[in-house]
């Protein structure tokens, strides 16, 4: 009977990179909580509070995250430390929270997502008992009973720690690194197959549990993370038959079908993960709108009405106007957006003219770009045109450039003549976090300030084609 030899090393290193992921990611973070209450929250409340430190001038900030009420709770792997501040005195609080190193693919995690996770979870506990059960009815087929039991037991801590954390609403399962480590105990079952059988056989080790992997690339990176965690595990299943040691080996048909077919689950799922997420968000929107309808329409919407009646500022009653048809068109859903890029952005920027008097000139490299979703442009468009507001109500600028370049992403930079600030002591204020940072955000892109004091502002925005998600 053969002793695992290089199999069992391959195990050990597997079970350790794991164990090293779960132990930085769930012991290294601390939580990053902001209530309704106003209160920003960073580590343990058991902990003691320890002070803040200053923060040193930054000429620039830049960002990718979700809004600041959409965040409810997520990980930086950060020294623990914990903070309490009052809304009034929580902007300086705030900006050190979100100036704290987070990786470009944190995000929030959303109810849908939760669900399948815990669906994903309960699938492995399956995957992995039908395992063990076959495992039991071929042991005269064994040749290395130590490296199989490994392997599960590689998988069980895999199973374990991830339903854990999933039943306990920890993030870190939806980061990149976890579903390397699942896919690579995944995959050395299959490599390994052969050290563990003395001869071909049915199900391979591990029998299912490799898919949860595939599953859980689908999840967090889509059709084609998903495709291609089913290639890995087909090549893995592929070379483990090739270096095995059995008398006969397994058709190339039959070995390269299940790499097509691990494929297919991962694309499939990756693909219906992105169909259910976009009618999610149709039906967030709906209710959104739903709700805020019923909050405005006695207020807001009648005092637009009030002002156009009674105001005899031509300018004002044509703003007044214009406001009122655009949030009863969002309120209606019936917003236009098939908007081109190039007419949307001039649209916002004569609004701008007309209403504050600011001058707004908009270049395009191309004349003609390539075409931009409908969803990206209007995130664009609203983005340009809170920065402009923000060039004339602050910066008290006169003119202002919209200068656009568009090729395998949308660039866009506002610069204005204003007065320009100082990030180091103006923290980015609710207009630029939610209409800047949170569109751009919701799409898959990112905004950048560059300020300095007396030399204006250029605000430079990075957006996909199409959204991300």
């Amino acid at each position: 009977m053969r002793g695992p030899g290089t199999g069992g090393a391959v195990v050990v290193v597997v079970v350790g990179v794991v164990v090293e992921l779960v132990e930085v990611v769930v012991v290294g973070g601390r939580d990053v909580v902001l209530d309704d209450a106003g209160v920003v929250e960073l580590g343990d409340p058991a902990e003691p509070v320890e002070p803040l430190p200053e923060q040193p001038a930054v000429a620039s900030t830049s960002t990718s995250r979700t809004p600041a009420t959409a965040l409810r709770r997520t990980r930086c792997p950060v020294t623990r430390r914990t903070l309490r501040h009052r809304r009034g005195d929580a902007a300086e609080t705030y900006a050190a929270a979100m100036a704290a190193p987070v990786p470009l693919d944190r995000r929030v995690v959303t109810d849908l997502e939760w669900g399948v996770a815990r669906g994903i979870a309960g699938f492995r506990w399956l995957a992995l008992t039908w395992a063990a059960i076959v495992m039991y009815l071929t042991r005269k087929q064994i040749d290395g009973p130590v490296l199989g039991i490994a392997l599960l037991g590689a998988g069980l801590l895999v199973t374990a720690t991830t339903t854990v954390a999933t039943v306990q609403r920890r993030p870190w399962v939806f980061h990149t690194g976890a579903v390397v480590a699942e896919l690579a105990v995944g995959a050395s079952m299959l490599l390994l197959d052969g050290s563990v059988y003395e001869k071909i056989h049915s199900q391979s080790v591990g029998s299912a549990w490799p898919v949860a992997g595939i599953l859980m690339a689908a999840l967090v990176g889509g059709p084609i993370a998903g495709a291609s965690a089913g290639v890995a595990l087909g090549v893995a299943r592929w070379i483990g038959a090739q270096i095995a040691d059995w008398p006969t080996h397994p058709g190339s048909m039959s070995l390269v079908s299940s790499g097509v077919l691990f494929a297919i689950a991962g694309a499939a799922a990756g693909a219906a993960m992105d169909l259910i997420r976009r009618a999610e968000t149709q039906v967030a929107q709906a209710r959104a709108r739903e709700e805020v309808a019923r909050t405005l329409h006695d207020g807001v919407l009648q005092t637009l009405a009030v002002v156009q009646r009674r105001s005899e500022d031509e300018e004002l009653v044509v703003l007044a106007r214009e406001q009122e048809l655009e949030l009863r068109a969002y309120l209606a859903g019936d917003r236009p957006q098939a908007e081109e890029i190039g007419a949307a952005l001039r649209s916002a920027a004569a609004r701008i003219e007309r209403r504050d008097g600011l001058r707004v000139e908009v270049l395009f490299v191309d004349d003609d770009p390539p075409f931009v979703s409908p969803v990206v442009v209007d995130a664009i468009s609203g983005a340009v045109g809170e920065a402009l507001t923000n060039a004339h109500k602050h910066g008290h600028a006169t003119r202002a450039t919209v200068f656009v370049d568009i090729d395998d992403e949308v660039f866009c930079s506002i610069k204005d003549d204003g007065t320009g600030f100082d990030p180091a002591t103006s923290p980015a204020g609710a207009g630029i976090t939610h209409s800047i940072y949170g569109r751009l955000a919701e799409v898959g892109g990112r905004a950048e300030v560059d300020a300095r004091p007396g030399a204006g502002v250029e605000v430079r925005l990075h957006a996909p084609l199409r959204p991300k998600r």
